[in-house]
């Protein structure tokens, strides 16, 4: 069974920084397209950020010039840097992975940005 484990979520101030971390295992990763959504209450889970398996990155508008997804093949992750962090990027973050007609979703993990 395909396991996507997400990682280090939590609570941080306005201006600050976070390191999302993706594993993944039963599949072969390197081959996947890796993505980050996040889902805020009462809003529609939004894509922040994708890499392809050949590394090729594209981000969401709203966190252009903040978040940086980058990806281990060799751990099988994938992680998402977030930087300047704003209430509005309050959500649960979902890393997924996509090959062919293969998705995956892993179970979410929760940004919180508040003072």
């Amino acid at each position: 069974q395909v396991q996507l484990v997400e990682s280090g979520g939590g609570l941080v101030q306005p201006g600050g920084s976070l390191r999302l971390s993706c594993a993944a295992s039963r599949i072969i990763f390197s081959i996947y397209a890796m993505d980050w959504y996040r889902q805020a209450p009462g809003k529609q889970r939004e894509l922040v950020a994708t890499i392809t398996s050949g590394g090729s990155t594209n981000y969401g508008d709203s966190v252009k010039g903040r978040f940086t997804i980058s990806r281990d093949n060799a751990k099988n992750t994938v992680y998402l840097e977030m930087n300047s962090l704003k209430s509005e990027d309050t959500a649960v973050y979902y890393c997924s992975a996509k090959w062919g007609s293969n998705w995956y979703w892993g179970q979410g993990t929760q940004v919180t940005v508040s003072s």
